[in-house]
């Protein structure tokens, strides 16, 4: 039986250490917090999740939630106008209904199914000393504990990371109370020229079904303004008066929000980045980045869980394809290679929409009010931004696809 360490328990961790569980291989994953401290922490992220992820957690028996969980049935998108009413505004349904449930309770019971499934759970916070000794006991390491300082082990591939700096002042507001949506569900997306982004959609929570906010404020602007909060009560205070502030119409839906908790509250910022997948240690041994290690976006298109349990899914399919060959650094390469075709786009498309948006993507959106077809077409890219390479970030074919859905809905 082959024996596989990974180091992290997190949405891709624990992902992967069950589909090997379920495919008899030995495993040990490394958390840094036992299950009761994950559960009785602090949020760690928004954790939207489209169709095509949760299919991979489905195929594994691990979406223990979707009765509980509310559904996420499509994606408004507005943009504020100068007089301070919406210069846009339009919204489509996803054709799968995503879903966002809480980390805090996710994985703790993914990590109590390792367990059942006989594999170990190892609590200590691992470091690059440690990572020696695995790998000399084990068939392979893996490195899921993406925004750790073990990440550092892996280099930054300066060709696939434009940006050296953080590009948004990030910050999450879990709360009850918000007024629901007319309609169906949705993420209501709303992007502040200048300022930067806010956005809002139904989760599960540790107390419940909740609504989570999630903050994108430009470096320097008025909404990078969270470094002189201290206090839970204060977050959501500062979170508020943003809406009242910039968007009006969320304001409106906020008259009796709370936080679902005191540890419903995160900010922060980080650098998106891109790293090489294979980290040497000084023995020669060599260990394989994974999910955020490697590839490292910002939220604002919220695809961190998605890209993890899409990454899982590929490495997963890689092991168990090897069978008994060894797991040698040319091997690690060739299967970041395989999802970095995949995780190539989303990368491309979140990093397109960090920069101030170019007049072919102003097209767009004011297309998508007209023409139902693009709205749909940029709405369900969120699920599988593969998609976006063929409209959306060329200027050529974002005015022939635009041309033609119009010729189509006149003719």
């Amino acid at each position: 039986m082959r024996r596989i360490l990974i180091v992290g328990a997190g949405q891709a961790g624990l992902h992967l250490a069950l589909g090997l569980l379920q495919n008899g291989y030995d495993v040990t994953v490394v958390s840094n917090r036992t299950p009761e401290e994950i559960r009785d922490g602090r949020v760690m992220s928004s954790q939207a999740m489209f169709g095509i992820a949760l299919g991979h957690e489905r195929n594994l028996g691990l979406d223990r939630w979707a009765d509980s969980c509310p559904p996420i049935d499509g994606i408004q998108f507005t943009v504020p106008g100068p007089d301070g009413g919406k210069a846009i505004d339009w919204a489509a349904r996803l054709n799968t209904p995503a879903r966002s449930v809480d980390q805090r309770l996710k994985m703790p019971e993914w990590m109590a199914e390792v367990e059942r499934l006989g594999g170990k759970i190892v609590i200590h916070d691992a470091t690059a000393d440690d990572l020696e000794a695995y790998a000399a006991q084990h068939d392979l390491v893996l490195v899921a504990a993406g925004k750790g300082q073990i990440a550092s082990l892996f280099e930054r591939d300066a060709s696939r990371s434009p940006y050296a700096t953080p590009q948004r002042a990030l910050a999450l507001t879990y709360v009850n109370g918000l007024a629901p949506r007319p309609g169906y569900s949705a993420v209501c997306f709303n992007l502040i020229p200048g300022v930067g982004e806010y956005f809002v959609f139904p989760a599960l929570t540790v107390t419940g079904q909740c609504e989570i906010m999630v903050f994108e404020g430009i470096p320097g602007g008025p909404m990078d303004c969270w470094s002189d909060v201290r206090t839970p009560a204060e977050h959501l205070a500062r979170s508020r008066w943003i809406l009242e502030t910039f968007l009006p119409w969320e304001a409106e839906r906020c008259a009796d929000v709370e936080l679902t908790d005191e540890l419903g509250v995160l900010s922060g910022r980080f650098s998106p980045t891109v790293r090489r997948p294979v980290a040497t240690l000084p023995s020669g041994a060599t260990v394989l980045g994974v999910a955020d290690v490697v590839v490292l976006n910002d939220p604002i298109t919220g695809q961190g869980a998605n890209n993890a349990a899409k990454c899982a899914a590929s490495y997963l399919a890689a092991i168990l394809e090897r069978g008994e060959l060894p797991f040698d650094a040319a091997w690690m390469e060739r299967t970041f290679e395989h999802y970095w075709a995949t995780a190539r786009h989303v990368t491309d498309w979140t990093n397109a929409l960090l920069a101030p948006p170019p007049p072919h993507v102003l097209e767009i959106l004011g297309a998508a009010g007209e023409m139902p077809e693009v709205a749909s077409r940029f709405v369900n890219g969120f699920d599988d931004p593969s998609d976006y390479a063929e409209w959306f970030l060329d200027p050529v074919k974002t005015h022939t696809y635009l041309a033609e859905t119009k010729a189509r809905g006149t003719s």
